[in-house]
């Protein structure tokens, strides 16, 4: 879309689209207090500022205005009882209805439909604990893993560890798994009707849902718009589930406003990711998450989707020494990867080679270094998969060398203790 609309641009509106944030971060020297907008109970539907649907219908629990801090207090993306002592059991206990609790909505004053919001992350401060689950029937690889399995983490804002996966010490690289704006009517009637069409053809769709939904009273069982409140699992052109790791702190993402105010939120924090999240979950956590925003008035016009913008953040996320994997799309005759299961299955199920396949090519990548790991780290497979989502990065290699697209898997090797390197 914004190729398309580029060479209309007026020059003077390109420069304020592409123009670093200059929010006000100093609330103290413009006399502002820090928007807080905390969590209360142990569960979202503990909470009057919590949600885990979106509609436009869902009324803002705070105001804050365009240059003051907003410091949200977040859940863990499950909405969980996990503790230090959790154990695999504990995962299949999970409801996957309570995915994802958000804090806010915050309404921004000044901010209309039409415009764009621009949120500048200053600061993460993770929770004590952590985890990274195993959930059957989710994830990249859950044809292969189809066990339960938690890893319990000790968090630090210097690294994380985790009894369950001994000799690996991940380096903190928090950011918003979540974070986005609500959807106007529009936009949810559009995307009502697409993820509904996709449902019809055996696509994976999650059609909306009113158990467990908050808040009740917008979104549950005989609310005036359970069957419009959309799930929050896939990221959609209000932001949302975008699992974006290089998102750092410092990095300003732009997001489309579709309602006055625009209705800020945020929730599913990381405390490290791989680029991939195979797993299905990275380092989850509750936080607390600090951001200042900045309106630029009427450029919704030009950015209909998420737009992100930094400066070296990308350069610290880079491994000082790595291992990493290739992944052709290949598959031995008579395979169906799920991701292809939806398609014609008569065609693909005997062919050994997909043309122009990512999906398959970034399968064999991540399976390969999983491989690897077992081979040359001592770890189990389910040990491996879970560093594979909190560490491993799936990079495209090239689209154009038909008809073996390539996928590298790579593991920042700093990861492992002397301690592990001995063993």
């Amino acid at each position: 879309m914004i190729n398309r609309i580029l060479p209309a641009l007026a020059p003077a509106a390109f420069l304020a689209l592409a123009a670093p944030a200059m929010a006000d971060t100093s609330d103290v020297s413009r006399g502002m207090e820090p928007r807080l907008v905390a969590k209360a109970g142990d569960h979202c539907v503990d909470d009057p500022n919590c949600f885990n649907r979106y509609h436009q219908a869902i009324p803002a629990v705070a105001t804050a205005v365009p240059g003051q801090h907003i410091v949200f207090e977040t859940r863990d993306a499950l909405d969980t009882d996990l503790t230090f002592d959790s154990v695999p059991e504990d995962v299949t206990a999970v409801d996957l209805n309570l995915v994802h609790p958000m804090t806010g909505p915050v309404h921004i004053e000044g901010a209309e439909r039409g415009d764009v919001l621009a949120v500048t992350l200053v600061d993460i401060e993770p929770d004590e604990y952590g985890y990274t689950v195993i959930v059957p029937g989710f994830g990249f690889l859950r044809d292969r893993f189809t066990e339960p399995f938690v890893a319990n983490w000790d968090l630090t804002r210097i690294e994380a560890t985790s009894e369950q996966i001994p000799g690996v010490a991940i380096p903190f690289r928090g950011f918003m798994g979540s974070v986005g704006v609500l959807p106007g009517g529009p936009e949810v009637e559009l995307i009502l009707a697409r993820e509904a069409q996709l449902a019809a053809v055996g696509g994976i769709s999650l059609q909306p849902e009113p158990t467990g939904a908050q808040p009740s009273n917008v979104c549950g069982t005989g609310a005036p718009h359970a069957s419009e409140c959309l799930r929050t699992i896939p990221p959609r052109e209000n932001g949302g589930n975008m699992d974006v790791k290089q998102m750092q702190v410092g990095t300003t993402l732009l997001l489309p406003c579709f309602v006055d105010g625009c209705g800020l939120f945020v929730g599913d924090v990381h405390y490290a990711q791989g680029d991939g999240e195979v797993a299905g979950t990275a380092i989850e956590m509750g936080a607390r998450v600090t951001v200042v925003t900045e309106i630029r008035k009427g450029q919704g016009a030009f950015i209909d989707v998420p737009h992100f913008e930094g400066d070296a953040q990308l350069v610290a996320l880079a491994p000082t020494e790595f291992y990493a994997t290739l992944g052709l799309p290949l598959k031995d005759a008579g395979e169906i990867p799920p991701q292809h299961s939806y398609l014609d299955g008569e065609r693909i199920g005997p062919l050994s080679n997909l043309s122009e396949d990512l999906v398959l090519a970034a399968r064999n990548a991540l399976a390969e270094i999983i491989d690897w790991m077992v081979a040359n780290r001592g770890l189990t497979p389910e040990q491996a998969y879970v560093v594979s989502s909190v560490a491993v990065d799936l990079r495209i290699g090239q689209v154009v060398d038909v008809p073996n697209y390539v996928v590298s898997a790579v593991l920042p090797l700093t990861i492992f203790t002397e301690e592990a390197e001995e063993d």
